[in-house]
């Protein structure tokens, strides 16, 4: 209310259901949007005041992260509460096939547990609107520096430096864990296992039996901190 007169500052969407859309309002929305543009409007009753056109640019290594996530076998799925057109530019600047747009934010968890039904499925965000999506995919990460705490306080993991390429080290990274903790439940089953059959033959000793116990933790310890030792590109 600015001197007893409603104003709106509205998307697309919302002028068209007020009918406050001209076609010369629609071409110059349209042109802004197919430059990968979003577009909100300010209105008042009588119709639209202003056009505000504002480009989300990329981070700068967004392109190469998924090119990089696609390597490592994973379908990257942007889901974006801007419009069709703009979505659209955006995703074929990073080389993303699947786009889903105008997504409210109960309508991004609807998606992220559609999603959920074909396999485990992670949710990168950084806004308030991302939040029920974050916390209702198997992993959620959030952008640590220009995120929203709220974003942040919903997500698994945050990244602290918001560069995208850190989702592919976090894969990498989960997946060598996972082989190390297989490496070492076989580990020690193996040793134990040994000494068992050892125990039943009637030779084992003493000191076979220590290290059965405490050689197989050490031995367990030093494989997993072989992950301190990675580096990733």
């Amino acid at each position: 209310q600015i001197a007893g007169q409603a104003l709106r500052l509205a998307n697309h969407r919302w002028i068209h259901e007020l009918g406050l859309c001209t076609p010369a309002l629609e071409q110059a929305m349209t042109a802004h949007e197919q430059r990968g543009r979003s577009v909100s409007l300010l209105s008042d009753e009588q119709g639209v005041l202003a056009l505000i056109a504002v480009a989300d640019q990329p981070r700068p290594t967004a392109a190469e992260a998924i090119t990089r996530l696609k390597q490592l076998g994973l379908t990257p799925v942007m889901l974006s509460g801007d419009n069709a057109r703009t979505a659209a530019v955006i995703a074929g600047r990073l080389g993303i096939e699947q786009v889903r747009s105008e997504l409210l934010p109960e309508q991004k968890l609807e998606a992220i547990a559609e999603l959920q039904r074909l396999g485990p499925t992670g949710m990168v965000g950084d806004g308030i609107n991302d939040a029920p999506a974050l916390a209702g995919a198997a992993v959620g990460v959030a952008m640590g520096a220009a995120g929203s705490d709220t974003a942040m306080e919903a997500a698994d993991v945050v990244v602290m430096d918001d560069d995208p390429q850190r989702l592919v080290d976090l894969i990498r990274l989960s997946r060598r864990t996972w082989a190390v903790l297989w490496q070492n439940i076989a580990l020690a089953l193996g040793i134990k296992g040994a000494f068992l059959l050892l125990t039943l033959l009637g030779t084992a000793t003493m000191w076979e039996a220590v290290f059965a116990d405490m050689g197989t933790s050490l031995l367990v310890i030093a494989n997993g901190l072989r992950l301190r030792r990675q580096r990733w590109a």
